[in-house]
């Protein structure tokens, strides 16, 4: 769904957005300028670890022939306090730059399919930022 949608955390299922608004105390946003508004308005960014893949279907387990984004130019570019991986694979791939970790924070993927999802977790790391 996100892929169709063409923004992050586009099934309307996953928490991401309901993370953000129950945090930060906002709206939920509906749109993509909503949601845009809404990562501005906190100071976050969004980024995959993944630009490239073969993927049958939205699971992280079906990643296959993944390409792993240059975040060394990203991170290089703004001045980053924290990295919250979100949930277990992206950060697998994020520590193929052990340079980030003490900066990096591995959340509960806020995937529907996750059953061990903790808003206290994201809370907190949130809230830290």
């Amino acid at each position: 769904m996100s892929r169709k949608s063409d923004f992050y955390y586009g099934n309307p299922q996953n928490r991401f957005w309901k993370v953000l608004s129950a945090v930060y105390d906002a709206p939920l946003p509906c749109d993509i300028d909503s949601k845009k508004a809404l990562l501005k308005a906190n100071k976050i960014a969004l980024w995959d670890m993944v630009t490239e893949c073969d993927i049958d279907g939205s699971m992280d387990s079906a990643i296959k022939n993944a390409t792993v984004a240059d975040i060394d130019s990203f991170l290089s570019r703004y001045k980053i306090k924290r990295i919250i991986a979100n949930g277990k694979t992206a950060y697998r791939y994020l520590s193929l730059f052990p340079q980030y970790l003490p900066l990096s924070i591995c959340l509960p993927s806020t995937s529907p399919a996750n059953p061990r999802f903790s808003f206290d977790a994201w809370q907190k790391a949130l809230l830290f930022l």
